[in-house]
C-alpha cells in the first residue's frame, strides 16, 4: 500500500478520511468530515471542506476551494454534502459548493471531469463525466451537465438549466434555457474594429505623421468599398513608405483565423 505524504504545514480535520497514497501539500486544509480516495493530491494552498467524499486520483490544484458552504441565503448550516467520483481535476481558484436541503442536500460529480481555472460549480448541481469547464465557466444551483459536455470560457449557466450530453457552449455564452444534447450553441459576435488607437499611440509617442499614415491605412481597411485584399494592394501603393503600415499589411498577410473588422 502506497504511504500517504502530509505536509508538516497542511492541517488535516481528525475526522478526515485519507486514502493510500494521498498527498497533502503545504498550507492545504482538508477539513471535518472529507472523505479522500486512493491517489488524491492536493497542492499547496488547497482547501477542501466537508461533508465531503472523493473517489481515486482526483487531483487539486492551489487555491481551488472545493466542498464549501453553498452560496445560498436559506442555508443555516444544516448538513448537506458533496459527492465526487475519479479522477477528476480542478486547477486554480475552482469552487464547488455543497448542496443545500431544499435541493436534495447534495452536489454530485462523476468522473474524470476538467474544471479550468475560476469556473464554478453551484449547489445541488448534478455533472456528468468527462466533461470540460473552460476557465470561469459558471453554475448557478441545480444545474445538471451531462457526460462529455463543454461549456466555454466565461459563460454562466442559469439555475435548473440543463446541459446536454456532448453539448458545445462556445465562450462568452449566457444560457438560460435547456441546451440540447449533440448542439453546438454560442452568441452572436459582432465585435468590430473602430480604427487606430489614435490615444494610446500618441501617448507612447507616435509622431502626427505616423498617426496620420495609419488613420489613412485604416480608413481604407474599414470604411472604404475595397474587401481585404483591395484594401491592401491600395495601402501598398499609396503607403508604402510607411513603416507601421508595412506592419500592418505583413500582419493581415499572416492571418490564418482572419482579422476583425
Amino acid at each position: 500500500m502506497t504511504k500517504r505524504e502530509i505536509h508538516p504545514q497542511a492541517i488535516v480535520a481528525a475526522s478526515a478520511k485519507l486514502g493510500a497514497g494521498v498527498q497533502v501539500g503545504p498550507y492545504a486544509v482538508v477539513g471535518e468530515n472529507v472523505e479522500l480516495g486512493d491517489g488524491c493530491v492536493l497542492h499547496a494552498h488547497t482547501t477542501v471542506e466537508g461533508p465531503s467524499r472523493f473517489g481515486k486520483n482526483n487531483v487539486f490544484y492551489p487555491f481551488s476551494a472545493i466542498g464549501g458552504d453553498p452560496q445560498d441565503y436559506t442555508f443555516r448550516g444544516e448538513r448537506t454534502e458533496l459527492v465526487a467520483g475519479d479522477g477528476n481535476i480542478f486547477r486554480e481558484y475552482v469552487t464547488v459548493s455543497r448542496g443545500t436541503e431544499k435541493g436534495g442536500g447534495k452536489t454530485s460529480l462523476g468522473d474524470n471531469n476538467f474544471f479550468l481555472a475560476y469556473s464554478h460549480v453551484g449547489h445541488d448541481c448534478v455533472i456528468g463525466s468527462n466533461t470540460l469547464f473552460v476557465n470561469g465557466a459558471t453554475l448557478a444551483g441545480h444545474v445538471t451537465v451531462e457526460d462529455f459536455a463543454t461549456i466555454g470560457a466565461f459563460c454562466p449557466v442559469h439555475q435548473f438549466c440543463r446541459i446536454g450530453r456532448y453539448a458545445y457552449i462556445g465562450a462568452s455564452t449566457v444560457i438560460t434555457q435547456d441546451v440540447p444534447p449533440f448542439s453546438k450553441i454560442v452568441t452572436e459576435r459582432e465585435t468590430k474594429s473602430f480604427g487606430i488607437n489614435a490615444i494610446g499611440l500618441e501617448r507612447k509617442g507616435f509622431a502626427a505623421s505616423r498617426l496620420q499614415a495609419l488613420k489613412r491605412a485604416y480608413r481604407l481597411l474599414l470604411r472604404s468599398k475595397l474587401n481585404t485584399s483591395q484594401a491592401l494592394v491600395e495601402m501598398r501603393k499609396s503607403l508604402g513608405d510607411s513603416a507601421d503600415v508595412q506592419e500592418l499589411i505583413k500582419f493581415i498577410e499572416s492571418a490564418e483565423r482572419g482579422i476583425v473588422k
